[in-house]
């Protein structure tokens, strides 16, 4: 029985996180149906698979063709290079043991009626790791000059920001900083919650022989389409901290930060469930597969 993802997710963040999760290293499309069958068990009807998947082919995320009466949908360019840079993110985030002192200052200001790119060159910075000083001052301790002049080329904005990086002299903490263009408090207490919502649940599943972690000990709990609704659930939960979470250098993070268990919670199950979760996916691709063999 599919069960509803309650996340207030939209339809389009499903399909994403399919293909960056499951179908990301296959060397071709994938049959309708099979999406259909996959989306389904996350509560999508196969009309609102349909219509997302014309959506963000229109959006040039998605490439379609056509074999007969049905179509095969794969990744563009554009949308691998997303999902590439997204999973790069999510599973291997850039937190530092140590710290030079280093902070990147980026500086702009675009005329208001050029406000469509200053919104997105916020919503890059965001994504970035960098926070807000002030409404055209937005700093970070990572280094990163060389992201923001290909956003710079990219939304053509270059004559209107600037990049330095350097030492901060006066007045206020680096602390003092931190808190100022950051809510590590809130984002600690979600990670806090995260890990006190899943723990219970990957104990479970460490246990249970369809993972194979116990196998031959213990009976099998559940499905492997169980498993892959759960790493889907789990995937679309965690995935919101990449958008969040600035990955600062540990030498600025609070006393007793619950980012790091999340991220070795998150890594544990989802490696858990890979086996099952994945068998499934494959099963339901191959008859497609089959399909384009026998053509």
């Amino acid at each position: 029985m599919a069960s509803k993802i309650t996340l207030g997710l939209r339809s389009q963040d499903l399909v994403f996180t399919l293909f960056g999760d499951y179908l990301l290293e296959r060397d071709q499309p994938v049959w309708t149906a099979g999406l259909i069958t996959l989306l389904g068990q996350l509560g999508l009807s196969p009309m609102a698979v349909r219509t997302v998947l014309s959506r963000m082919t229109r959006k040039g995320w998605l490439t379609t063709e056509k074999r007969g009466t049905r179509s095969w949908y794969g990744l563009t360019p554009k949308g691998r290079t997303l999902l590439e840079k997204g999973r790069e993110r999510i599973y291997h985030p850039t937190t530092d043991d140590e710290w030079d002192g280093q902070w990147s200052l980026v500086i702009f200001s675009i005329p208001e009626t050029r406000r469509r790119l200053r919104d997105a060159l916020r919503v890059r910075l965001s994504w970035l790791g960098c926070g807000s000083l002030t409404s055209g001052v937005w700093i970070s301790p990572h280094d990163v000059h060389a992201e923001l002049l290909d956003i710079a080329a990219e939304l053509k904005i270059a004559k209107h920001l600037e990049v330095f990086r350097g030492a901060h002299l006066a007045h206020a903490s680096p602390e003092r900083l931190v808190a100022q263009c950051w809510d590590l408090a809130g984002l600690d207490r979600r990670y806090a919650a995260f890990v006190a919502r899943w723990q219970g649940q990957f104990e479970q599943c460490s246990q249970c022989g369809m993972t194979g972690a116990k196998a031959g000990i213990h009976a099998p709990c559940t499905s492997p389409a169980d498993c892959f609704r759960r790493r889907f659930r789990l995937v679309h939960e965690y995935r919101a901290f990449a958008l969040e979470d600035p990955y600062l250098p540990r030498p600025l993070l609070p006393a007793g930060w619950h980012g790091e268990a999340a991220a070795r919670l998150f890594e544990s199950y989802h490696d858990v469930l890979a086996g099952p979760a994945e068998r499934y996916v494959a099963e339901v691709c191959a008859e497609g597969d089959e399909i384009v063999a026998a053509a």
